[in-house]
């Protein structure tokens, strides 16, 4: 399978306050290998709202953090070493893991839940009142005056 590789340097030339953007594109075009493990589905459950769901079988709350650090949420789990015995067969992973994902501007976590083997962490977008479009009225006033035009007068000779 060949991969193709995209040069965004023109666009950092001709561009301005698109650095997020295209750090993560570039980012994006880097990624070596696609680890699928744990598995989890991005849902977005409203206008501003979104929910990661991670199948996490096997891992406690203390074996597991949950960091944001300004656009980045990182998920990461490590099994303590505590074997029950020996195993025969083991379908269960136990192995460490590290999941990132890139955030929007203004996307805050809420909350996080781990139930039943499942961590669901509930995002939502808060635009601030500054950026979001507000309208403009339009006064209804009397109609400007109207501008007195001058004459130019001709025909006077100046000596």
């Amino acid at each position: 399978m060949r991969t193709t590789t995209f040069d965004f340097s023109p666009l950092f030339r001709s561009s301005i306050g698109f650095d997020r953007m295209l750090n993560a594109l570039d980012a994006a075009s880097r990624v070596e290998s696609i680890d699928s493990w744990p598995p989890y589905d991005i849902v977005k459950t409203g206008e501003n709202d979104y929910r990661i769901a991670m199948a996490v079988a096997g891992f406690s709350q203390d074996e597991m953090t949950i960091t944001q650090e300004q656009n980045m949420l990182v998920v990461s789990g490590q099994k303590q070493n505590g074997e029950d015995g020996e195993y025969l067969h083991r379908g269960i992973a136990g192995r460490s893991f590290q999941r990132r994902f890139e955030l929007a501007d203004h996307v805050k976590v809420l909350s996080a839940h781990l139930a039943n083997g499942l961590l669901t962490i509930d995002l939502k977008r808060e635009i601030p009142e500054a950026m979001k479009p507000r309208r403009i009225e339009i006064a209804r006033d009397q109609a400007l005056p109207k501008a007195e035009t001058k004459q130019i007068e001709a025909g006077k000779a100046v000596a």
